[in-house]
């Protein structure tokens, strides 16, 4: 895999909060390492919200035509106001 290199520029309060994540008093060596980790826990949230959304839509899905019932946009509106 090629490496390549990407810039971004961080200013004011996000780069206080990069150098306090970063350093001696931080949990990573260098900025590099902070972003890698952030990148890699938004992969892994992203993964996850798809998962449990794929796991409420299966049941619906695999249910049978006749369970189905029609509903409306109102329907909908006024189920979710009552909640």
């Amino acid at each position: 895999m090629a490496t390549e290199n990407v810039n971004v520029r961080v200013t004011g309060e996000l780069r206080n909060h990069l150098q306090q994540q970063i350093g001696v008093k931080g949990l990573y060596e260098n900025a590099s390492e902070y972003i890698r980790d952030l990148i890699r826990n938004d992969l892994k949230q992203h993964h996850e919200s798809w998962d449990w959304l794929k796991q409420e839509l299966e049941p619906a899905l695999r249910a049978d035509e006749n369970t189905y019932i029609t509903v409306t946009a109102d329907d909908v509106i006024n189920r979710n106001k009552n909640k």
